[in-house]
């Protein structure tokens, strides 16, 4: 089968390669063509588009580079039509791949949307648009499988791609990470301050206030895939260093992490390591987003997912320096870190073990059936 996906972020390219390694183990006949990054093009086939030049951020960055954005969305379409693919794979990054489900539905391929946009938050409305144009949802989090039936949509719940991802790593020796990363003998704190320049520049300034307060713990920032190593140069001294492209291995060396919500939150706790959320937008976009946002408690997917605080979020101005150096004491020793890998080991429970991405793949084969 002919295979068209579409991942437009970090996120997107991990979960995508991982369907196309089940997908070829299912069908020794697959061909891909893709937009994503460098983790799905190992797995082989064609890279229209790398996400780095897709990731746009708030709605003034979306804004200005609207003409970019349209673009792509014209590129796409006429890939599309002359590649003519038997089935079109979606990856979360709604606002573009939502307007290519309708092309695609419309030229009378098979479209199936992998990792729901985030309608239960805001949005709702596109529900209709995805009943419309997408043929399955297969959705990663267990409440989305209700919230899609509700609205009358199928959906299955096939659980949680990134226990794929972790169950497949191999252990790691502390020291040898160390050593072979220029690290010196204190423990670690990890800082994930995103992916993209603007959000990276913003969250490592309140992130790296913190160092006077933990002289005894050396900061390691995990740099995106996508950035170049330069770009972090200038945050890097004796006590604050940098790895690239080696986060799930910095995390497992790590006591602690300061996390720009993402997916990296979750991340972080399937990884076992406590965690404080992070988050500060422009002014602008974060008053458009709590209009629009409704009845959400939590913005990271694993307060969301266990429907409490599980990790503390920092948002807005509580994202300030005496707050993290509070809320990091907290989770580095004592009663608040052991309760929080407990619920760790619960939210582990709740997302139902490995095998999304075999699911997912069975799925899409039988849907072609």
């Amino acid at each position: 089968m002919k295979y068209y996906i579409i991942a437009g972020e970090a996120s997107g390219d991990l979960h995508g390669s991982n369907l196309m390694k089940a997908l070829k183990e299912k069908d020794s006949n697959a061909e891909f063509r893709f937009w994503g990054g460098d983790l799905m093009q190992k797995q082989g086939g064609t890279l229209v588009k790398h996400y780095r030049d897709l990731a746009f951020m708030g709605f003034l960055e979306v804004a200005m580079n609207l003409r970019t954005i349209l673009n792509n969305i014209k590129i796409c379409k006429e890939d599309i039509k002359n590649n003519k693919p038997d089935v079109l794979i979606l990856v979360d990054y709604p606002g573009f791949n939502l307007r290519i489900a309708k092309f695609a539905k419309e030229l009378g391929i098979k479209v199936i949307y992998y990792i729901s946009p985030q309608l239960w938050a805001w949005k709702e409305g596109r529900v209709e648009i995805i009943k419309k144009y997408v043929d399955q949802m297969m959705v990663i989090l267990p409440f989305e499988e209700d919230f899609y039936h509700k609205h009358g949509v199928k959906s299955h719940f096939v659980g949680h791609p990134l226990l794929d991802a972790i169950s497949s790593l191999q252990e790691i020796n502390i020291e040898n990470f160390k050593s072979e990363n220029g690290l010196n003998e204190k423990e670690i704190i990890a800082l994930l301050p995103g992916s993209r320049k603007q959000e990276i520049e913003k969250m490592l300034e309140i992130m790296l206030s913190v160092r006077p307060h933990f002289e005894n713990y050396q900061f390691v920032i995990a740099g995106a895939p996508s950035l170049e190593k330069e770009f972090y140069q200038k945050y890097v001294d004796d006590n604050v260093h940098f790895v690239s492209n080696k986060t799930y291995d910095l995390l497992r060396c790590s006591k602690a992490a300061l996390v720009t919500s993402g997916t990296a939150t979750l991340e972080t706790a399937l990884l076992n390591i406590p965690e404080v959320v992070c988050y500060r937008g422009s002014k602008i976009s974060y008053a458009i987003a709590k209009r629009l946002v409704k009845n959400i408690k939590y913005i990271s997917l694993v307060n969301l997912i266990m429907d409490r605080e599980v990790v503390k979020e920092l948002i807005q101005s509580e994202l300030n320096t005496k707050n993290l150096v509070e809320e990091l004491n907290f989770i580095i020793e004592g009663k608040k870190r052991s309760e929080m890998l407990d619920d760790f080991k619960l939210l582990r429970e709740k997302l139902g073990g490995k095998g999304a991405s075999e699911n997912a793949a069975d799925i899409i084969l039988n849907l072609k059936k």
